[in-house]
């Protein structure tokens, strides 16, 4: 057997100080640098540094969004950033091993990995904020008691960001129900912009967009501007009225495609509305991966803009204004963005049938909102 020389002993000294300065004792405040020396160009000159939060960092929609939130799917290819993974203090080991795998995954886009259970230093100078976890609904548990347990959890939220975040952070409401949850939290953070609080929709967007190219046997890239109105509920509406698919070059409407009213007015739409309930009898889980997608695809958009006149759906604040929804509730309308702001797509034509839908939903909006500030005491 060789033994080691004073010169190999002295370059394992090295390399084990080095790795003692990028990897300390684990706590749930642990900040991770985990990419020190960067695999990227050189001369690729990077953004400055995001701070972007994950709250329900533990779960499984999240273990399916991070490594996307990472690789630079989301922020672009060149934008570092600083992961923070929240989660409540009896998740913490389990973040433990998600900063593992993240490390493992050696990406340099990320800076820092920083899993917590502390809200106010997790949104301390944020950027972004993606709130995946919220009160599940349990066996026996009834609609108001949902919106109870989880008006406590946004509010608490809501406040750590008023008080910590940077006053143009972006925030994604995920966990449901999704609306209602947003609209607390923007209420408890006055400071923020109204316009800088939406919850997802992108995911019923994204479903019934497969739909319709499987009815039609295209990619799913081909079809446009299908809006989903109203809540992230059973009383959505995924409106085909004005959605267009592209077939030999040119766009045409489509219920010209399709060619089946009854289909786009009845079985499209109950599949789309139930499809979360479909997954979970099928996996006995909730879904995550294409959740994950939705969210990805809705940060993207914020983050970039969307394509020409192409629109998107996001739930975002109702001023009154728009298509006769009433003020003061989250409601997914069709918006383009452009410099990370988004607009309501107006003048489109709302036939009866489809006047009823959005009606329908806006009333249980209406509803959510007075239970949850009937809790919340406002």
């Amino acid at each position: 057997m060789q033994l080691a020389t004073r010169a190999d002993l002295g370059i394992l000294h090295m390399h084990l100080r080095r790795a003692s300065h990028r990897i300390g004792p684990l706590t749930p405040e642990t900040s991770f640098n985990v990419c020190k020396s960067s695999s990227l160009p050189d001369s690729e000159k990077m953004a400055d540094v995001l701070r972007v939060v994950v709250s329900g960092a533990a779960g499984q929609i999240a273990y399916a969004l991070l490594y996307s939130i990472a690789k630079g799917d989301v922020f672009g290819p060149s934008q570092r950033i600083d992961l923070v993974l929240l989660d409540i203090q009896p998740m913490v080991p389990i973040l433990e091993g998600v900063v593992m795998e993240l490390q493992d995954c050696s990406l340099p886009l990320v800076r820092s990995l920083i899993p917590s259970a502390d809200a106010a230093e997790s949104f301390k100078n944020a950027d972004a904020a993606i709130l995946v976890g919220a009160m599940p609904r349990k066996p026996g548990m009834e609609r108001k008691d949902l919106l109870k347990a989880n008006a406590k959890i946004f509010q608490a939220q809501g406040k750590a960001m008023d008080e910590n975040a940077k006053k143009d952070i972006k925030v994604l409401v995920v966990g449901n129900p999704a609306n209602t949850n947003c609209l607390i939290a923007q209420r408890c953070a006055p400071s923020i912009p109204k316009e800088n609080f939406t919850c997802l929709t992108r995911l019923d967007q994204n479903r019934a967009q497969a739909q319709i190219a499987n009815r039609l046997g295209v990619a799913t890239d081909k079809v446009c501007d299908v809006t989903i109105w109203g809540n992230h509920s059973t009383t959505q509406y995924p409106d085909a009225v004005h959605a267009k698919v592209e077939k030999d070059g040119a766009l045409v409407p489509v219920f010209d495609a399709v060619k089946d009213d009854a289909w786009l007015t009845g079985d499209f739409i109950t599949t789309v509305q139930k499809r979360g309930a479909a997954v979970l009898a099928a996996r006995k889980l909730s879904s995550a991966m294409s959740a994950a997608k939705a969210i990805c695809d809705h940060m993207r958009d914020w983050w970039f803009g969307t394509k020409g006149e192409r629109w998107v759906s996001m739930g975002v604040f109702s001023d009154g204004k728009s298509y006769g929804i009433p003020e003061g509730v989250i409601y997914s309308f069709p918006v383009c963005i452009k410099d990370r702001k988004w607009t309501i797509v107006q003048g489109l034509e709302i036939n009866p049938f489809s006047r009823g839908k959005m009606d329908e939903s806006a009333k249980e909006l209406v509803s959510e909102r007075d239970m949850a500030f009937e809790h919340l005491g406002q």
